[in-house]
């Protein structure tokens, strides 16, 4: 698998017109929390469906987009943090500890 860098809102808009799942990490490269959950949750996406676009949001570096994503999918801004989409609605919201594949995988399945 492999991460779509998220990098305009055109992307995050491009999102919400999606039909089924889309996944967006986002991410502090400044916190070692947040590279600790990505490191884990890259060990396991090979058990998420191979269709599924994977976002990725240095909110270090795009924190404007950042909080597009907490207007538009109505979360509240985290990090690190998982969103998952479907029909162009949030309907899996995770933080910290709690983003990891399985959580994700019970929503899906």
């Amino acid at each position: 698998m492999k991460w779509i860098p998220l990098e305009s809102a055109d992307q995050i808009d491009a999102i919400k017109q999606t039909q089924g799942y889309s996944l967006i990490f986002k991410h502090s490269t400044r916190c070692s929390i947040s590279m600790m959950v990505k490191k884990r949750f890259e060990f396991d996406w090979d058990k998420l469906p191979d269709n599924l676009p994977l976002y990725f949001l240095d909110l270090i570096k795009y924190r404007e987009l950042s909080n597009k994503i907490a207007a538009d999918f109505q979360v509240y801004h985290e990090s690190p943090q998982l969103l998952l989409i479907k029909d162009g609605e949030c309907i899996l919201d995770l933080s910290h500890g709690e983003v990891s594949v399985e959580e994700a995988m019970l929503v899906i399945s």
